[in-house]
């Protein structure tokens, strides 16, 4: 058993190493080239998330795809996942997690704009797209989009249910000496009255869920950042400082350089907003929207409020946090989520009730967002018959998880997400001039708008 492991492990290293990491962040600045620098049209993408397009085929609001998205995406990697590449890389990691979201934001529009253009609609009236359907319909290559849901359908068990009911659980366990097993089957019933009503089930509680819980953990890292008030500034230059050359700073903070903050700072955000990996595109292929240019701008939002937003924060708190508080001993720290947990503890009432509440509301969003992704490519692969077995077990694996050892899957789930990547990528890059041409058809018409929607009367005539 211990040969398995360390091969399991030894493929994990492998995967997620500089060659993902480069293939990954390349792909980022490439699209970010090709989209003419989509991210300076982010507020228009924020309006457009809000905004309906009237008459459009799809079986949920471009919200409620948005929504769905945000809930598989926003999990205990931005909470735990960045005291992780702290604790690894040193306080610099921040600043290239939230470099990594800043481009990564190209690559999640490129991503959701062939998944929207190449979506099918079902005999049932479902709308169904993604990187399989692009895979197949853009370049012909079905083979290869049936790989990306193989693994895809595969990692939802594991990063999408079993690692987040598991640290659900963990939380409840230590906070409110709930027992573990009770947490999974209260998780199991949640999860089973949800995803058995289908996308309009989830994207209806993810659009309640995920607004409130941003809402909470982003004034709660306010509220903390005011009381680390005098410690703000530096933290921001040791962040900077220490992305780029090793040091040392308050509280204990070490920083090992530019190789390792860039790094665990790059793979920490990679693997936070999930751009590249092509899950989300799933969900955006849902949405009601006529012009997937417009879907895919409001999609790239996900990326810009998960780690440009919550994951600066969330670094920004656990900096302050542990300049302001000496007495944090980071040297005997032996992982990320100690030291998030200890930099929360330092704030009294509010920072463990932050944590507690944050990582419960974020993991369970995550488990209903992947829930939908697994769906999907489930159906790709087997089916629609398939879809009942799938969600049965799926809340299986969610009642069990507390109680099982969850170390080899994470590690399995990592390799599976990396798997999925490739396929996605692959299809990004050669669609790029599919990606250029609509981009540019669009953005015309909106700049031509001064950033209003274009018409529906003026797309029609196109």
């Amino acid at each position: 058993m211990e040969n398995i492991v360390n091969a399991i492990n030894a493929i994990d290293a492998a995967v997620w190493g500089w060659p993902m990491i480069l293939l990954l962040l390349g792909t980022h600045i490439i699209m970010t080239g090709c989209t003419g620098g989509i991210q300076r049209k982010i507020g228009t993408a924020i309006r457009l998330s809000v905004t309906k397009d009237p008459e459009a085929e799809g079986e949920v609001s471009q919200f409620g795809a948005l929504a769905t998205a945000l809930a598989s995406t926003i999990g205990t990697g931005n909470i735990i996942g960045v005291g992780t590449a702290i604790y690894l890389g040193g306080p610099g990691a921040v600043l290239w997690c939230w470099l990594t979201g800043v481009f990564g934001i190209a690559t999640k529009y490129a991503e959701s704009l062939i998944a929207v253009k190449y979506r099918v609609k079902t005999p049932d009236g479902r709308m169904q797209g993604g990187a399989m359907y692009a895979l197949e319909r853009g370049l012909n290559m079905r083979w290869l989009g049936l790989i990306f849901a193989f693994f895809a359908a595969f990692a939802s068990f594991g990063i999408g249910c079993a690692t987040q009911v598991n640290a659900i659980a963990t939380v409840c366990t230590a906070n409110l000496g709930i027992p573990a097993w009770v947490v999974g089957g209260a998780v199991a019933v949640f999860t089973a009255l949800v995803i058995f009503g289908g996308i309009k089930s989830i994207a209806s509680v993810c659009e309640k869920l995920v607004p409130f819980m941003a809402f909470f953990y982003v004034v709660g890292c306010v509220a903390i950042l005011v009381i680390n008030a005098d410690f703000l500034l530096p933290a921001l230059r040791t962040i900077v400082t220490l992305a780029f050359q090793p040091g040392a700073a308050a509280g204990g903070l070490v920083g090992g350089g530019i190789m390792l903050a860039l790094h665990y700072g790059v793979a920490r955000g990679l693997f936070s907003n999930e751009s590249g990996m092509g899950s989300a595109p799933i969900a955006a292929a849902a949405a009601q929207t006529r012009n997937p240019v417009r879907q895919a701008l409001v999609s790239s939002t996900g990326t810009f409020w998960d780690t440009v937003v919550v994951c600066a924060m969330t670094g920004l708190v656990l900096v302050t946090s542990i300049m302001k508080n000496p007495n944090i001993d980071v040297s005997a720290v032996d992982n990320g989520g100690t030291l998030t947990t200890l930099a929360f503890d330092q704030i009294p009432y509010i920072g463990p009730m932050i944590l507690v509440f944050g990582i419960i509301l974020f993991a369970y969003s995550t488990v209903l967002g992947w829930a939908y992704y697994g769906e999907r490519c489930v159906e790709y692969c087997f089916g629609k018959a398939a879809l009942i077995p799938y969600r049965v077990l799926y809340v299986a694996v969610a009642a069990i998880a507390p109680v099982v050892a969850l170390d080899l899957v994470w590690t399995i789930a990592d390799i599976l997400n990396a798997l999925m990547a490739i396929p996605n990528l692959i299809a990004v890059l050669l669609l790029a001039p599919v990606i250029i041409r609509e981009t540019k058809k669009y953005i015309n018409n909106l700049d031509a708008h001064s950033d209003e929607e274009v018409p529906v009367w003026s797309r029609s005539k196109k």
